[in-house]
C-alpha cells in the first residue's frame, strides 16, 4: 500500500505530549505470585523479595508520579495481593489525584471482600488476565488449576460492584486456535477494554511461544473487524503495528466510500477516552508514554525491555523519564534502524522496542515480527 502518513505534519519525535509525561506508569509491586504462568516476564515466585519498595517508598513513588499530572498508575506484579498494604496504597494514590488501576492474579486471594475494599478505596479499573475460553486452556497457560474459575468469579463480582474492568489476553501458540471462543466469552463479561498482548521472549517466555509475523497480522485484522461492532474498546500491548493496520484499513474504507484512487495522507489522532475517563492513548510504546518501575525501584522503559535508566531510591523519576538518553532514544523515531527506520508508519507504530531488543540485542532495530514491508524497503 502507498504511504499514508503525512510526514510533513509531524515532528521527528513520535508524540510531543509524551516527552514530558507518560500516559501509563506501571509499578511492579512484588514478584511474588501463586501462579506459574508460561510466559511470565518476572519469572514470579511464591515468596516476596525483602528488597521491595515498602509502603513509605511506594507512597513517595506515587507523590513523584503525581508531578507528571494524572497518568494512569497501575499496580501489577507478580500479584499485588501478596502485599498486605495494597488497599492502603490504592486509597493513598486516589487521595492525591492519581488514577489507580490494578492487575491482580486469578487466584483465591481476590475475594469479594477484597474487591469491595479496593472499590471503596477508589480503584479506577480492575484488569485481569484471561487466556483461554475454558479452564483447560487458561489454567494450562497460568500453571495452576482453578485460575479460570477464580478469574471469572472475580469479574462477576467486580461487575456487580460497578468497577470498570479490563481483560488482558496473551496471544501465543498455546491459544491462537482459541481466539474466536475467547472473543465470544469476553463479549458476555461487560468489560470496558480488551488488551491483547503479543509475547516478548523475556522471563519464562521463549521465542518458540510466539506466533509468526503473518499470524500477528491476521490477528490484527480480526481485532480491527471486531472493533467495528464490539461494545468494548480494543488495544494491543507489545504490538504497536496494530495501529498501522488500523490506519490502513480506515484509509482503504474511506477511499472505497468515495471512489478514490490517490493516497490519502493521515496523521495520528488524539487519544481515546472510555466512559470511565481512563481510555487508552494512541502511540504508547516502550519508553514513549510508558514507564515501568520494578519491585526494587529500577526504572525501565517497560517491563519487557530490561534496560534500567536509574532507580527511584536514588534518581528522580520525572527527570529520568524526561531526560535520560535511553528514554530520549526510544521517543525519537529518526533513530530507528532497518525497515522500521524507513517505514512510513514509524511515528504511529515504531515497532515493539522490547521485542527488537529481546530478539536482536538492539532496542533500535526492526521488530522482526512485523509482516509489513515499507515502500522504501521494497
Amino acid at each position: 500500500m502507498e504511504p499514508l502518513v503525512n510526514q510533513q505534519q509531524r515532528p521527528s519525535i513520535a508524540n510531543a505530549d509524551f516527552n514530558d509525561s507518560p500516559f501509563l506508569i506501571i509499578w511492579e509491586t512484588t514478584q511474588a505470585c501463586d501462579l506459574a504462568c508460561l510466559h511470565c516476564r518476572a519469572s514470579a515466585q511464591p515468596m516476596r523479595d525483602s528488597g521491595e519498595l515498602d509502603t513509605a517508598a511506594a507512597m513517595r513513588l506515587m507523590d513523584t508520579a503525581r508531578r507528571f499530572g494524572r497518568p494512569l498508575f497501575v499496580l501489577t506484579g507478580g500479584d499485588p495481593l501478596k502485599r498486605d498494604d495494597t488497599v492502603e496504597l490504592v486509597r493513598y494514590g486516589t487521595s492525591i489525584g492519581l488514577r489507580v488501576a490494578m492487575t491482580p492474579s486469578g487466584t483465591r486471594l481476590m475475594t469479594p471482600d477484597v474487591l469491595r475494599n479496593l472499590h471503596e478505596a477508589g480503584l479506577a479499573r480492575l484488569a485481569v488476565s484471561l487466556d483461554g475460553s475454558n479452564a483447560a486452556i487458561h489454567d494450562r497457560f497460568r500453571g495452576v488449576a482453578g485460575s479460570f474459575d477464580w478469574t471469572v468469579r472475580m469479574l462477576s463480582v467486580a461487575r456487580d460492584l460497578g468497577l470498570s474492568m479490563q481483560i488482558n489476553t496473551t496471544i501465543s501458540r498455546h491459544n491462537l486456535h482459541d481466539l474466536e471462543p475467547i472473543v465470544d466469552l469476553i463479549g458476555t463479561l461487560g468489560i470496558a477494554l480488551w488488551s491483547v498482548f503479543f509475547i516478548v521472549p523475556t522471563g519464562r517466555a521463549r521465542a518458540t511461544d510466539l506466533t509468526t509475523a503473518d499470524e500477528f497480522e491476521s490477528v490484527f485484522h480480526r481485532l480491527y473487524d471486531l472493533s467495528r461492532t464490539a461494545d468494548f474498546d480494543i488495544k494491543t500491548t507489545a504490538a504497536p503495528h496494530y495501529r498501522r493496520v488500523m490506519l490502513q484499513r480506515q484509509v482503504a474504507e474511506r477511499r472505497a466510500a468515495v471512489g478514490m484512487d490517490a493516497p490519502t495522507p493521515i496523521t495520528a489522532g488524539p487519544g481515546f477516552t472510555l466512559h470511565d475517563h481512563i481510555g487508552r492513548a494512541r502511540g504508547v510504546n516502550d519508553g514513549n508514554g510508558f514507564v515501568f518501575i520494578s519491585h526494587r525501584g529500577d526504572i525501565y522503559p517497560s517491563g519487557f525491555l530490561p534496560l534500567s535508566a536509574g532507580n527511584v531510591r536514588t534518581h528522580d523519576l520525572v527527570d529520568v523519564y524526561r531526560n535520560s538518553p535511553l528514554f530520549h532514544d526510544l521517543r525519537d523515531v529518526t533513530k530507528l534502524e532497518g525497515k522500521c527506520g524507513v517505514c512510513e508508519f514509524r511515528a504511529v507504530c515504531g515497532g515493539s522496542r522490547a521485542r527488537a531488543y529481546a530478539t536482536t540485542g538492539n532496542y533500535l532495530a526492526s521488530d522482526p515480527y512485523c509482516a509489513y514491508i515499507p515502500a522504501r524497503a521494497r
